[in-house]
């Protein structure tokens, strides 16, 4: 049987989705008045219970009066149309929708009823947290996904379908509606897609108030309509975290990072200051540990200064030799990205700013011709290199002046 079908026919899998979905959505709804239905397809006929449900969605009741005790098809239908008048009235818009096709049990148009009420009332009615002006102006699909988009920023979420597959999603979800319920989500194996659904909408259950309309091996069936899951996504914007959860502080080394010319595999150079910096602001919590391993093999633990905020670490050492180092940085006892970094320590360019000379020899005056006279060249603070001196004579010869150097110690010569 080709695909299309497949999908047609009375018992495709989506449909038994949609159907468990929408008679759980109906539900989580009655509760409150102490009503349920069973059968979707043929709990409504009375009109009864989607007069108690509508009035439970509106906060009104209906506009004129209906039969409590609906024994008789014609009681029945009048009571649905009690409703569908009470839904005209509202301005929610049915197509090809009467009271004797849901008397009838006509699924289809059961379900398509049911739907437009998700829509008007969990997606298209309740005001968001986060949203924009522009969402009003979105289709209830664009809105709901653009409002996640908006909660889960390091997720590429562009539907209702296969973005779910996995569980990972959900997780992600959870977490940022409730920082902490879900931290590891990150961690999940993306092919136990039905324990990360489980865990995922578990804990949405239990602190957020977010009921399972939909089970977790359903909303990653490969076979799940976009309604579906949209039903269940529908009820996160509400969310509101219970006391007492079970928040545990997110942690992400994955999400610590390192720059600077410091850790540069190319740049540093003996004697001169390398500094860079520990970014763990999306990481969460933890220690940030800091080695520098030495071309001979020794290792050195580097302090890691906290900056304004604890965020952000700066870390500055001094390389004494020449040769590849390596930089290892840790959060929470693991590896960041790139870490361990390799550097290798050129020989440092002198700075001649920095050099100074004093003594008789270089004076203007009181100098004379044939007789040894001296100099002292500072060159401390000016790094490494070497030293010469040049003598000019007022012919501009630099061979007729004989030049003697002797290197003193502590940066004296």
């Amino acid at each position: 049987m080709p695909v299309t079908e497949k999908d047609l026919a009375e018992d495709a899998p989506w449909k038994k989705i949609q159907q468990n979905t929408f008679t759980r959505w109906i539900n989580e709804h009655l509760k409150c008045v102490n009503k349920r239905i069973v059968d979707l397809q043929l709990d409504l006929g009375d009109g009864l219970r989607l007069i108690a449900l509508l009035e439970v969605l509106s906060q009104k009741n209906m506009y004129r009066k209906y039969h409590s005790r609906p024994n008789f098809r014609q009681m029945k239908l009048e009571n649905v149309s009690v409703a569908l008048e009470f839904l005209e009235r509202e301005n929610i818009k049915l197509v090809s929708i009467d009271s004797k096709a849901i008397v009838d049990g006509n699924l289809k148009l059961i379900l398509g009823l049911v739907w437009t009420l998700i829509l008007h009332y969990s997606i298209s009615m309740p005001m968001w947290e986060g949203e924009d002006e522009e969402a009003e102006s979105k289709t209830p699909k664009q809105r709901l996904l653009g409002w996640i988009q908006h909660k889960v920023p390091d997720l590429p979420i562009n539907n209702f379908s296969q973005d779910w597959r996995n569980g990972k999603a959900l997780g992600a979800l959870v977490d940022s509606c409730a920082p902490g319920l879900c931290p590891d989500w990150e961690t999940w194996d993306p092919v136990k897609p039905v324990e990360n659904a489980t865990e995922a909408m578990q804990l949405a259950d239990e602190w957020l108030g977010i009921p399972q309309v939909i089970a977790p091996e359903e909303i990653i069936d490969p076979s799940v309509d976009e309604q579906s899951v949209m039903t269940y996504l529908s009820q996160f914007p509400k969310a509101k975290l219970k006391p007492g959860a079970p928040l545990k502080p997110k942690l992400n080394p994955k999400k610590a990072r390192a720059y600077g010319p410091g850790i540069e595999p190319t740049g540093n150079q003996v004697l001169r200051p390398a500094v860079f910096t520990v970014d763990t602001f999306s990481a969460g919590q933890g220690q940030v540990t800091v080695y520098l391993d030495h071309p001979d093999g020794t290792r050195e633990e580097l302090k890691a200064e906290p900056n304004e905020g604890k965020k952000t670490y700066g870390v500055t050492y001094v390389p004494k030799v020449m040769g590849p180092h390596k930089v290892t940085v840790l959060f929470a006892g693991q590896q960041i990205p790139k870490s361990p970094f390799e550097v290798n320590v050129d020989k440092a360019m002198g700075d001649a700013s920095k050099v100074t000379a004093k003594g008789p020899g270089i004076e203007l005056v009181g100098n004379v011709a044939n007789k040894p006279t001296y100099f002292d060249i500072y060159t401390a603070g000016a790094g490494t290199g070497d030293v010469t001196a040049m003598i000019r004579d007022p012919q501009s010869r630099q061979n007729s002046v004989e030049v003697m150097m002797e290197d003193k110690g502590d940066s004296v010569y």
